[in-house]
């Protein structure tokens, strides 16, 4: 926790600095597929710092986390296992350092049913979107889905995240950082629930 806390405040410290915004490109590149802190950190920063670039900051984190996306899913589709079917050292270490080989596996479940929705869920709410841009190469999910809805789900957020900081400034920072994750999770709840209703109906 404590390396975690140090990454935080170093992530942070480039709030301030004239090289902000290539290092929100680059955060927000390596969180897709292995940096373990979420850009939204030094976006809200930037964002506040100098409120009428927002969506500047957002495209920019919008840009970096799909390159970092592509990043992963290249990572899963040829890095991940050898052409014997086994997991390679770079798998192996993943898996005792950051995620069980179990949850792959749930993931690679998830992908059968739900597909576009997974990438989706992962790309705007708090879950940890490594672990499905990974996944979604180790799987050979479709990749033009994949982008797709990459570019969605993380677009709706940073864009949701710099267009609140423009309307209401820095009151609205205490409110993002405490219950945006939880708006953001159960606006998915009720969109999927929402088209799945629909398509039962019809």
């Amino acid at each position: 926790m404590n390396i975690v806390k140090k990454l935080y405040d170093w992530m942070l410290s480039w709030g301030d600095s004239r090289w902000g915004g290539w290092a929100l490109f680059f955060f927000a590149l390596a969180e897709s597929s292995f940096f373990p802190i979420p850009p939204d950190v030094l976006l809200i920063a930037l964002c506040l710092g100098v409120v009428a670039k927002s969506f500047r900051y957002a495209f920019i984190c919008l840009s970096g986390s799909i390159i970092g996306a592509m990043i992963g899913y290249a990572i899963g589709f040829f890095l991940w296992q050898n052409p014997s079917g086994e997991y390679t050292a770079l798998a192996n270490w993943f898996f005792q350092h950051v995620f069980s080989v179990e949850s792959f596996q749930n993931v690679g479940a998830l992908y059968d049913k739900y597909n576009f929705w997974i990438v989706f869920t992962a790309g705007f709410t708090p879950l940890p979107y490594k672990l499905f841009t990974i996944s979604g190469g180790l799987f050979h999910i479709n990749f033009v889905m994949f982008i797709i809805a990459s570019m969605v789900s993380r677009g709706l957020r940073f864009f949701l995240i710099a267009g609140l900081i423009w309307k209401f400034g820095a009151p609205i920072k205490t409110f993002i950082e405490k219950y945006f994750n939880l708006l953001a999770i159960l606006f998915t709840v009720l969109l999927i629930g929402g088209f799945f209703l629909i398509a039962k109906v019809l």
